[in-house]
């Protein structure tokens, strides 16, 4: 019971009125796989109207899966935006073979651009740029392409741990949307800290890059697993966000939830109204109707909505 007390104390110091950043999370979008999109029995009664739902091309997926997925989503009136992640993809033929399934066969016109998550390419590609390059999504109509975000650096691209790779990669794709009529837009990856992301924001900003980011953050689920999946990310500095979270014992025994970097992001938001961070994209680590009805709990004061 003590225990109790003392948990229930604790987040009573921390908890943070929603309507502080319920304008923010406003129009989230969020993320899911085939696999998981699977166990959801109607996504019309968990996402609101209009939600942007990205879907996540783990390498092995079938194109198949993916293109049945994000048929099943446009279907039910979710704008689609499916990953390209450019190691993954073997040629110039198969691009343009996923561009065109996607096209005629599920309605899609957003893009999710990347890299990708594995370090040795598969063939023709092994970046987002020379994805845009073959104009490919240009040629079929694709009117929305966003690009990934890398607020606390990728050491994978700058080995030395630097931003310059990275920083040049943002300003050629914001040059780009601008002699294109492509709507573009920086999507991150997700953070647990307030302070690295409005850094990186400022600074891109400052260097020229005008293309709004859409800030990820994790949905809530058990701090292990956040955890695990924040070191498989590389995520970086904010990762002592939780550690930190990991040594409190009142912290460690309820799930994680972002409540304190959306209010952090709300806050500065409020002061600094031209800043490039303009919306939030969840990553659904602990389950896509968990993350999803947490949002719109946020938002709407009810756990499960169909607007």
């Amino acid at each position: 019971m003590a225990l109790l007390n003392l948990f229930r104390s604790k987040q009573e110091e921390k908890s943070v009125e929603p309507a502080r950043f319920r304008d923010l999370i406003d129009g989230y979008s969020i993320e899911v796989m085939p696999r998981t999109a699977a166990k959801i029995e109607d996504f019309k009664t968990l996402l609101p109207k209009g939600t942007r739902v990205y879907i996540a091309h783990i390498d092995g997926t079938p194109i198949e899966d993916m293109v049945q997925t994000a048929r099943r989503l446009h279907e039910d009136g979710f704008p689609v935006m499916p990953h390209f992640p450019s190691r993954i993809i073997a040629s110039h033929a198969i691009l343009e073979d996923w561009i065109k399934r996607y096209r005629n066969e599920a309605g899609v016109e957003q893009a999710l651009l990347l890299g990708g998550g594995v370090s040795t390419p598969a063939g023709d590609f092994d970046s987002s740029i020379q994805l845009i390059e073959t104009g490919l999504f240009d040629r079929y109509g694709f009117r929305r392409l966003h690009v990934a975000g890398h607020p606390e650096g990728n050491k994978d691209i700058d080995k030395d741990g630097g931003h310059r790779i990275v920083d040049e990669a943002l300003k050629f794709k914001q040059a780009y949307s601008e002699r294109t009529d492509a709507e573009m837009a920086i999507a991150t990856q997700f953070a647990f800290d307030a302070k690295p992301v409005i850094a990186w924001a400022e600074r891109i900003a400052a260097a020229g890059v005008k293309l709004p980011i859409h800030l990820g953050i994790a949905g809530p689920t058990k701090l292990q697993t956040l955890i695990k999946f924040a070191i498989a990310c590389g995520v970086g500095p904010s990762l002592g966000v939780l550690q930190k979270r990991a040594m409190d014992l009142s912290k460690l025994l309820v799930p994680y939830e972002p409540t304190e970097v959306l209010a952090d992001i709300a806050n500065y938001k409020t002061a600094h109204p031209e800043s490039l961070l303009q919306q939030i994209h969840v990553f659904p680590l602990g389950g896509i109707r968990a993350s999803a009805e947490w949002m719109n709990e946020q938002l709407t004061g009810e756990r499960s909505i169909a607007l």
